[in-house]
């Protein structure tokens, strides 16, 4: 396997793209809205799909709600591989900040530092960064 893509499907896209940008310091890339096409009909204004740029091996796809709501939390779950403790400390803070901590940000007995977050729209994330040995 070359690439795990994270499809997220979440209630009001374009605030949630805007939430994760500034988290992530990504390029919303190939947003397409539901407008004018046939088979959206009345769901207009709605994402069918957004790409989060990262960088170039990182992306997150997003899309609105059609239909019936997702079970918030439990049908998708995100292990972050983070390069740096001021990252992971950031991006904890910032999910954090309105979501639910499921695990406070700590050092693991496998060599990390390591937090869980349900953030607010109900996406749970793990965080990892691999502290560097001292020998």
């Amino acid at each position: 396997m070359k690439q795990v893509i994270p499809h997220i499907t979440v209630d009001d896209c374009g605030e949630a793209l805007d939430f994760y940008q500034d988290i992530f310091v990504g390029e919303v890339e190939n947003a397409r809205l539901a407008d004018g096409i046939e088979m959206f009909k009345g769901h207009e204004g709605k994402y069918i799909h957004a790409e989060l740029q990262i960088n170039d091996d990182c992306v997150i796809y997003f899309v609105d709600i059609f239909g019936k709501d997702p079970v918030k939390g439990n049908n998708i779950q995100l292990a972050l591989q983070l390069e740096s403790e001021e990252e992971i400390n950031r991006i904890y803070a910032a999910l954090s900040e309105e979501g639910q901590v499921k695990m406070e940000l700590q050092d693991t007995m496998w060599g990390a530092r390591y937090g869980a977050v349900t953030d607010k729209y109900g996406v749970i994330w793990e965080l990892n960064y691999q502290v560097e040995s001292a020998s």
